[in-house]
């Protein structure tokens, strides 16, 4: 039969994310769609329905990895003999989204305490199954970035950990967002971490979640000067900018590059602050008008806002 459907359609009609269809057949050969003349992938009927059954086959609480190579003859017999019981499924695969997510996150906390990146990144993508997006940056990657700061400042962790962690997210989340290109008219987010502050995981973040939100984002590293970042965000017409906070919450230098920030950047371009620390800076952040973000979720409703005509949405206009 002919190819005749592109990763997109696949990733609705089966119910998985276009990052998992990928992820299954470049680690386990799961498909093979053919290559369209643009080398966009196609695939046919048979490809469709192979994927939704291990779908449904890994949703009952089976490994990917083990039953990959499964023909679709087996695949039914294992959901059957799963409807039945006579396969016994993990608890797991009958609890929440919440719980499901409990659970990756505390593997995935022990996979960084023995500096496991490979069992990390594994389990990064078996969340991108089994939550979807964007659960999977909401109840998992956000969460597991918070508690190994949190696990850092305690001493628990130490600076390898986090580094292991940050770079085994990051690479995930290039691929995770890839599938939310950038039109040519969306908005630009500019990101970084101010000078002095090297922990840089919930910007990586938040570049993700805002480009999976339909906005063009450049993520310009960690301990970044504020003229650096205002001239990149000149060069780019930015629409924002977004700074995370996390450690130390009483830096004199940060506060006083902060108060700079109104005269330097655009009327235009707004303030975006979070990070465990931004709460120590509130005084100087009201000040500046910038817009303080507390969780993901006020992420989406800030740059929802900042789509709006200009003069709802500036914000040293506002006042």
């Amino acid at each position: 039969m002919q190819p005749i459907r592109t990763i997109k359609v696949v990733a609705r009609e089966t119910g998985l994310s276009v990052h998992a269809i990928r992820v299954w057949e470049k680690r386990y050969g799961v498909v093979q769609p053919v290559r369209a003349d643009n080398n966009r992938r196609l695939y046919s009927e048979n490809d469709v329905e192979r994927l939704r059954l291990l779908h449904e086959a890994t949703r009952a609480g089976h490994s990917i990895g083990q039953i990959a190579q499964a023909t679709t003859a087996e695949l039914k017999k294992i959901l059957r003999q799963s409807a039945r019981g006579a396969m016994p499924i993990p608890q797991s695969g009958k609890r929440s989204s919440e719980n499901a997510a409990a659970d990756l996150m505390t593997a995935a906390m022990r996979a960084t305490e023995r500096l496991d990146s490979a069992d990390l990144r594994d389990l990064l993508d078996r969340a991108a199954v089994q939550l979807g997006s964007p659960a999977t940056l909401q109840k998992f990657v956000v969460p597991l970035a918070t508690e190994i700061g949190e696990r850092w400042r305690k001493g628990e962790l130490n600076i390898a950990h986090e580094h292991l962690a940050t770079a085994t997210i990051t690479g995930f989340l290039t691929n995770f967002a890839r599938p939310y290109p950038s039109r040519k008219s969306a908005l630009h987010l500019v990101l970084a971490t101010p000078t002095g502050q090297l922990h840089e995981l919930g910007a990586i973040v938040a570049a993700a979640a805002a480009r999976s939100h339909g906005w063009s984002t450049t993520y310009l590293g960690s301990s970044l000067p504020l003229e650096e970042l205002v001239g990149a965000a000149g060069r780019l017409s930015a629409r924002a900018v977004a700074l995370s906070i996390v450690f130390p919450p009483d830096d004199e230098v940060l506060t006083a590059d902060l108060l700079k920030l109104p005269r330097l950047l655009p009327k235009d371009c707004a303030v975006l602050v979070g990070g465990r620390s931004a709460p120590a800076y509130s005084s100087v952040l009201r000040k500046i008008k910038a817009i303080q973000v507390e969780k993901l979720e006020d992420l989406f409703r800030v740059l929802d806002s900042l789509q709006q005509p200009k003069k709802s949405a500036t914000r040293r206009d506002s006042k």
